[in-house]
């Protein structure tokens, strides 16, 4: 092998790096919030960044219906944090469908003039969250992180990671956020008949074992539950109702609400094997788009 000089050696040093870098993504630039209202953070390696999210179309409060009590309890919930006052981080538990994730994106359409912002972030990207907060400590707005679809399995260590988020640390959480969590699991993670196999009477109490007492650790953590159930068939009806209503008001398509409608919307959920407002929404978008074809 031909001996090559430094200048050589140093220009061949300095391709390398010009092709490394294009393989680089290109660096992302801080958000202006003022003109976002919702970000996801993407995690990379250790850390990550911030993708702005465009907000269309949004579902307004008006728009849940038959969730009434859920909707008092987090609007003023949001109120208390958006004003500055002490709030609490929520997680919102319940059957599928019944508007929970709904719930939390129209109360960043209502409170969004005021300072409301939401980032949104995948379970499996809980271990960043230092990093967000350090993002959005010191900033003016009021920051809502969202974790969509919370839920652990038995072998899973992440949720020692939310667990000691939602406890606070040695350093304090910035008191401009707050966590937004749905899951279909009271209690985060699965239970098993084995787990109360444990439990003991000591003096006629009934003391629940380890296991129990881990899995309830971290849903106390959340000071504010609020619980969704399944629709009956009247809440299910109202809904598709009013879906109908909205998207054919948008399109100009004349209906009208009658027996035979009722039973085709009726049949649609039984196929379905659930009656939940995605269903009654999914319904009133396949009717009025029906409707208007035919038109």
């Amino acid at each position: 092998m031909s001996d090559i000089t430094t200048t050589e050696f140093m220009q061949r040093v300095v391709r390398f790096l010009d092709r490394y870098e294009q393989t680089l993504p290109p660096p992302t630039p801080p958000l202006d919030w003022s003109n976002t209202f919702a970000a996801r953070w993407v995690g990379e390696g250790s850390g990550g960044w911030l993708r702005p999210l465009e907000i269309t179309a949004e579902q307004s409060l008006d728009d849940l219906i038959g969730v009434d009590r859920q909707k008092q309890l987090l609007e003023a919930n949001t109120s208390q944090f958006v004003r500055g006052l002490p709030a609490n981080n929520a997680l919102l538990w319940g059957a599928r469908g019944t508007g929970k994730s709904s719930l939390v994106r129209a109360l960043l359409h209502a409170w969004k003039d005021q300072g409301l912002r939401l980032i949104e972030i995948d379970k499996a990207d809980l271990m960043h969250l230092p990093a967000v907060v350090a993002r959005i400590s010191g900033q003016p707005w009021r920051f809502l992180v969202f974790c969509d679809d919370l839920a652990f399995e038995a072998d899973d260590s992440a949720y020692k990671t939310l667990k000691t988020v939602l406890d606070g640390s040695l350093e304090a959480t910035p008191d401009n956020l707050l966590l937004y969590a749905t899951s279909n699991r009271r209690h985060l993670l699965p239970e098993q008949r084995s787990d109360n196999l444990a439990s003991s009477m000591v003096d006629g109490e009934l003391h629940p074992g380890e296991a129990i007492e881990e899995k309830i650790a971290l849903s106390d953590r959340f000071g504010l539950w609020v619980s969704f159930y399944p629709f009956s068939q009247e809440h299910y009806l109202d809904v598709v109702r009013h879906w109908l209503g909205s998207l054919a008001a948008q399109h100009g398509l004349a209906w009208e609400w009658n027996e035979e409608l009722q039973k085709e919307a009726i049949r649609w959920a039984t196929a379905r094997g659930n009656r939940n407002g995605r269903c009654a929404w999914q319904f009133a978008r396949s009717w009025v788009g029906r409707a208007l074809l035919e038109a």
